[in-house]
C-alpha cells in the first residue's frame, strides 16, 4: 500500500479538473472574488520551475482603457493570422479566439528580465523559463477549473508591441494574456474541436519506446 496516495475522492477530484479543464472563449462578466483569485495565483505560484528560478510575473489588468488596448493588440494580430492562413482565412475570423472585454479578470503572463543570470537546467536548453512558467499558467488553469471559473490563454499578440504598453523591462517577455472569470456553462470538449477546426490526436500517437516513433 502506498501511504502517499490521496483517497479516491481526492484523486477524482484531481483527474477531473485535469480532463473539464477548457481553454474558454465565452465569459460572463461577473466580477472574481478576490480571495479566489488569490487561491488561484497562489496555486500557479506553487509550481515547479528549473533551477527553482520561478520565471513567472503576473500582470492584473484592471484599468478598462488599458482592457481595451490590449484586445486591439489582439485584433490586429487576428486579422495577420487569418491572412497568413490563406485558405482557411474565412473559416479562422468565425471562430472566436478571445473573451478579453468580457472576462471578469485579465492578467498577462510574462517572462522577467535578467533570466540569463539563472544557468541551473538552462544551460543547454535556456527554453526552460518558458516551459517553467507554461507549468505555472497550467496550475492556474486547473486551479480555476476546480473553483469553477473558466480560464482562456490568448497567443494572438505582438509580444514587443504588449512590452511597450505594459512599459516592461528591455529583457523581458509577455508569453500569454489569460482571460479568467464565471462562465454560462464549460464546454463538453476543445472548442476547437467543437468548430471542426482540428480533431485531438490519441496518446497512443504520442507515446514510444526506446527511440522515436
Amino acid at each position: 500500500m502506498n501511504r502517499h496516495r490521496f483517497s479516491p475522492e481526492e484523486r477524482a477530484g484531481v483527474y477531473r479538473a485535469i480532463a473539464e479543464r477548457r481553454d474558454m472563449r465565452h465569459f460572463l462578466s461577473d466580477p472574481v472574488d478576490a480571495d479566489m483569485l488569490a487561491r488561484i495565483l497562489h496555486a500557479a505560484h506553487q509550481a515547479g520551475s528549473v533551477g527553482l528560478m520561478q520565471p513567472w510575473r503576473f500582470i492584473r489588468i484592471t484599468d478598462s482603457r488599458l482592457r481595451a488596448q490590449i484586445h486591439q493588440l489582439v485584433e490586429n494580430e487576428r486579422q495577420l493570422t487569418a491572412a497568413a492562413l490563406q485558405q482557411r482565412h474565412e473559416e479562422f475570423m468565425r471562430l472566436k479566439v478571445e473573451g478579453i472585454r468580457e472576462c471578469g479578470e485579465l492578467l498577462v503572463v510574462a517572462l522577467p528580465d535578467q533570466r540569463e543570470q539563472h544557468v541551473f537546467g538552462r544551460r543547454t536548453l535556456p527554453e526552460m523559463d518558458l516551459a517553467s512558467a507554461a507549468c505555472a499558467i497550467q496550475n492556474l488553469w486547473l486551479a480555476a477549473r476546480a473553483e469553477g471559473l473558466g480560464m482562456g490563454w490568448v497567443s494572438l499578440f505582438d509580444p514587443e508591441a504588449l512590452s511597450a504598453l505594459l512599459n516592461m523591462p528591455s529583457g523581458s517577455r509577455p508569453i500569454a494574456i489569460l482571460c479568467l472569470g464565471h462562465v454560462a456553462e464549460f464546454y463538453p470538449k476543445p472548442m476547437l474541436e467543437l468548430e471542426n477546426w482540428a480533431v485531438p490526436r490519441p496518446l497512443s500517437a504520442m507515446v514510444s519506446e526506446n527511440g522515436w516513433g
